[in-house]
């Protein structure tokens, strides 16, 4: 039964119930590390993602053939059409708005940047509309599948090769294409 003399007295637990304790109690810091350890090395990054689309790009250069592909490349970088008596580069691409509604986006875009990553492109694209005043698109598409930075773009070829131009003196920040050129969405 209840005695009140021994009610307020603790009773020590059994060495066994002790060294439970403490095997639990280091079991429990083991596993914390362990878990650290695991998780910290499971992690992506940058290099990682790069390192797989370059294996991809390789895989689809290989499947296309090296020739066919330089051909292409070589291609898309002659100036194609003759506006206004100026030679121009334009290229017909299959490319869809990104993170705009498809209103901004016009038939002809002067491209200064193409990217393989859209953070880049989207970077870039808030740069030119908040420092420069430009109403700037990006797109997405072309046989590489990159993300293109429009600075403006035109519904009629004249005015767009007009702007093209002078684009180099309008643009102030750095334009990362060589030499600007037109994007034809048709």
């Amino acid at each position: 039964m209840h005695n009140p003399a021994t009610h307020n007295r603790r009773i020590a637990p059994p060495a066994a119930h002790r060294q439970l304790g403490i095997a639990h109690y280091a079991l429990c810091i083991a596993m914390c590390v362990l878990s650290m350890v695991l998780f910290s090395a499971c992690h992506s990054n940058e290099a990682n993602y790069k390192a797989a689309y370059e294996k991809a790009m390789e895989k689809r250069v290989s499947d296309v053939g090296a020739e066919e592909m330089a051909r292409i490349l070589a291609e898309s970088t002659k100036p194609t059409m003759v506006v206004n008596g100026d030679s121009v580069r334009v290229v017909v691409v299959r490319a869809n708005v990104t993170d705009d509604s498809a209103a901004v986006a016009h038939r002809y875009g002067i491209v200064v940047a193409q990217f393989k990553q859209k953070f880049n492109a989207i970077t870039m694209r808030n740069r030119l509309r908040t420092d420069e005043g430009f109403p700037s698109y990006v797109l997405f598409g072309g046989p590489e599948r990159k993300y293109f930075v429009i600075v403006k773009g035109f519904d009629e070829l004249d005015v767009a090769a007009a702007f093209l131009k002078t684009a180099p003196q309008n643009v102030k920040m750095k334009i990362l294409e060589p030499k600007p050129w037109i994007l034809d969405r048709r």
